[in-house]
């Protein structure tokens, strides 16, 4: 008999369909089954020993939440016996139109209940709780992970000494995951915590991989992907970090008709074993990042949501760096701009910050002009030193590619078709926080605002806390503006300020979107089991 590994995953859903996602013990035939009829099945699919399926339920009415079951041929496998939880439910939009996002980033595996543990309360799993506590109140329409989903490179302890057991950890590398059966361990370890379990089978969620998911600061440089290359174990690491994300989560970003007409989809789920299909696509994706496109874009309602990888699409040479490929910089663009006015709010999901600290941009711009040669031989080796000790790689040490979205959201957001906001969503710095662009010129009618959320569930040591304060101070402009003289650094076409933050603790910010209001909640984390407002405040008139 077929039991249920991992799951289920309530993925995409919009208002008369949905997708839910599962791992089972055996190959089987998935059903899903909803107490008002609707239903979907589907074979699963194999992949270096494990098999999943991907549900498209068909039939939901629009704006109803309606309980479901998982079958396994035949034998009901969800909801588990005995549970403490509510009915997982599938929850289309509401009649009303207004879309509430939860989102954030960085969550390191929780250890079980009744051990300690070392980074503080999960924030999702206390969100689960309070949803299960009051299932019928506020609840997010979606989940927006923007990045390091698992950590593929700071694995538990727990995890180190499963690994033990499997390899010798003297040998690199080391104790990080090396290959795609490690990476289900990561999976497993996350995704079967009983809050997170329950609350991904009924909150549908939108996910983006971040460096840790694959490697700290993943495709920093050329010269660092060289090295990378270079290490025996690297290759095996990278293959099995693009399979299993395209199992655990790039998938589910995808609706049913993207599903229907994506070929690799179509090839891993009609051959016994997809594992030499999935790894072909991986190294061909590794070869040339160009041919793949991990970005996607989902819409809810009058909401839009356009979710940007910015890790595997950079462009690395020094002297035509970019966060995104000119491929990938056209999707951004032909998306953000189609059909004016049929959204009130655009969203952007960018695992990286747009806008940082002043201090910490004015760096990351000095260090792309020292490592591209701007101060010669000399000042481009350390660069890339500092480049990599420092962790500077974000938007800001692209600078192209930060004007190219400054002037892309100028123009979303001008005319008699803006929306009422372009939103900025990010994570992986260990904080939150809201800073407003200003235009030098052709202010843009919709209020912008970079909003960033992280971490989830992880920590950050206090002398970075304290360089985050700092990099917003007035002392901070100025030393950033002597960097940036040294590098021949241009101006950015935008200036910004903090208007929130930052803040400090496991937390998730969401926003309510109803018409052309937007309004943002940032909660914490607590011991006592509870989420604590820490700041509320409208982001566009009533």
């Amino acid at each position: 008999m077929a039991g249920l590994r991992l799951g289920p995953l309530l993925r995409y859903a919009d208002g008369s369909s949905a997708t839910v996602w599962v791992e089972a013990s055996r190959p089987c035939t998935a059903e899903v089954r909803c107490a008002d009829g609707a239903r979907g099945t589907a074979r699963t699919f194999q992949v270096a020993g494990h098999h999943y399926a991907l549900v498209a339920v068909e039939g939901l009415t629009p704006g109803t939440s309606t309980p479901y079951d998982v079958f396994l041929d035949g034998a009901q496998v969800w909801p588990l016996p005995d549970s403490a939880f509510p009915p997982s439910v599938i929850h289309t939009p509401d009649a009303d139109g207004t879309v509430r996002v939860a989102f954030g980033s960085c969550r390191w595996a929780a250890p079980p209940a009744d051990d300690h543990d070392p980074v503080g309360p999960d924030a999702l799993d206390t969100l689960a709780s309070r949803i299960a506590r009051d299932p019928k109140g506020e609840r997010p329409d979606v989940l927006v992970l923007l990045g390091d989903q698992v950590y593929a490179d700071e694995v538990s302890d727990a995890t180190r000494r499963w690994l033990s057991a499997r390899r010798d950890l003297s040998e690199p590398p080391g104790g990080e995951v090396a290959d795609y059966e490690e990476y289900t361990r990561l999976y497993y370890e996350s995704w079967l915590d009983p809050e997170i379990s329950w609350l991904l089978s009924t909150v549908p969620s939108c996910m983006i991989f971040d460096d840790h998911d694959v490697i700290d600061d993943w495709n920093t440089s050329a010269a660092w992907l060289a090295d990378m290359r270079a290490t025996p174990w690297w290759r095996e690491r990278l293959l099995s970090g693009l399979m299993s994300y395209w199992v655990h989560q790039h998938l589910g970003n995808l609706s049913p008709a993207e599903l229907a007409a994506d070929p690799l989809y179509l090839a891993v789920r009609d051959t016994p074993d997809g594992t030499d299909e999935l790894r072909a696509f991986a190294s061909r994706a590794d070869a040339d990042p160009a041919c793949v496109r991990w970005s996607y874009r989902r819409d809810f309602g009058r909401v839009r949501l356009l979710m940007v990888d910015s890790r595997a699409a950079r462009v690395l040479d020094e002297q035509r760096r970019a966060m995104l490929d000119p491929g990938e910089a056209d999707w951004l663009r032909t998306e953000a701009l189609a059909d004016p006015g049929s959204y009130d709010h655009l969203l952007i999901g960018t695992s990286l910050p747009w806008l940082l600290p002043h201090l910490i941009h004015d760096a990351e711009s000095w260090d792309a002009a020292l490592s591209r040669g701007e101060r010669g031989p000399r000042w481009a080796e350390f660069g890339e030193k500092l480049r990599r000790a420092a962790d500077l790689e974000h938007w800001a040490a692209f600078p192209e590619s930060f004007e190219e979205l400054a002037g892309l959201i100028a123009e979303v957001g001008s005319g008699d078709d803006a929306p009422a906001s372009v939103l900025v969503l990010s994570g992986d710095v260990h904080h939150a926080y809201v800073a407003e662009p200003k235009w030098q010129t052709g202010q843009p009618s919709s209020r912008v605002l970079q909003l960033t959320c992280s971490p989830v569930h992880n920590s950050i040591p206090v002398y970075i806390r304290v360089g985050f304060r700092f990099g917003w101070s007035a002392v901070a402009r100025g030393l950033g503006r002597r960097l940036a003289r040294h590098g021949r650094c241009p101006r950015p076409s935008v200036k910004w300020r903090k208007k929130g933050g930052p803040w400090f603790g496991n937390q998730l910010m969401t926003l309510t979107l109803h018409g052309r209001s937007a309004r943002l909640r940032l909660e914490q984390a607590r011991a006592d089991g509870t989420l604590k407002t820490v700041e509320e405040s409208p982001l566009t008139p009533s």
